[in-house]
C-alpha cells in the first residue's frame, strides 16, 4: 500500500482506515486477518502524538482522537500505518512507539492514551458514520467531507463513539492503556519504554 493509492480526506482518519481495510479485502494482500483499527483516545478526549504532518517541530498535536491501521504479522516487526504522521508508511511500531506514542510517563494523566484494537473484519462489518460529528451547529461542515456516500451498515447510520470510546463494556474490539498495548504487541517493552521515556523527556 503507497500513500499515494490510499484514499484520503483531512481530519477523517477512521474513514481513511476503514477504506484502507476496504482495498486490502480487495485486494487480498496482505491478508486481512493481520490488520487492526487503533483508535487512540481517552476519557477526556485529549491524546498527544507526535511526529504528525499538523503537528509543529517537536511539540505533539492534541488529538480528539487518532485512528491508525496495526498490521501484526507472524516472525516479522508489526507496522503501523498511519497517513498523518511524518513517519515513513508503513512505520515499524517500535519507530513508532518511540517517535509517536512515546511514553505516558512524563505526561499529566489527563493526557495518558488508551488504544481500542479492533480486528479489521469486524471494524468493515460494524463502522457506521454519517459524519454528523464534523458539522457544526449551523450544519455547515467543520472540514469538507469525503467525496464518497457515509459509510453505513444495514443496522445503523453512527456509531463512531462507540468506538472512540474506551470502556471495555461497550463496542467492539480490546481496549488497552498504553503500556498493556506496547507489551500486548512489542512482547517485553521495557526496551521500547525507555525509548520512549528518553524521546519524550526530550520534548
Amino acid at each position: 500500500m503507497e500513500p499515494e493509492n490510499c484514499v484520503y480526506t483531512s481530519c477523517y482518519c477512521e474513514e481513511n482506515v476503514w477504506k484502507l481495510c476496504e482495498f486490502v479485502r480487495t485486494e487480498k494482500t496482505p491478508p486481512l486477518d493481520e490488520l487492526f483499527a487503533v483508535f487512540i483516545s481517552n476519557e477526556n478526549r485529549m491524546v498527544p502524538l507526535w511526529k504528525q504532518k499538523s503537528g509543529r517541530g517537536d511539540h505533539p498535536v492534541i488529538w480528539d482522537y487518532h485512528v491508525v491501521l496495526l498490521q501484526i504479522r507472524l516472525n516479522s516487526p508489526s507496522l503501523v500505518y498511519d497517513l498523518d504522521t511524518e513517519l515513513s508508511f508503513p512505520c515499524s511500531l517500535n519507530l513508532y512507539a518511540a517517535q509517536a506514542l512515546r511514553s505516558d510517563r512524563n505526561i499529566k494523566p489527563a493526557y495518558h492514551r488508551k488504544l481500542r484494537v479492533v480486528p479489521a473484519d469486524s471494524f468493515l462489518l460494524n463502522f457506521a458514520s454519517d459524519r454528523s460529528h464534523m458539522k457544526n451547529s449551523d450544519g455547515s461542515w467543520r472540514m469538507p467531507p469525503p467525496p464518497y456516500l457515509p459509510i453505513r451498515t444495514t443496522e445503523c447510520q453512527m456509531n463512531l463513539e462507540d468506538f472512540i470510546s474506551m470502556n471495555p463494556a461497550v463496542g467492539w474490539g480490546r481496549v488497552f492503556s498504553l503500556e498493556h498495548f506496547l507489551q500486548q504487541h512489542m512482547g517485553d517493552s521495557s526496551s521500547s519504554s525507555s525509548a520512549a521515556a528518553s524521546s519524550s523527556s526530550s520534548s
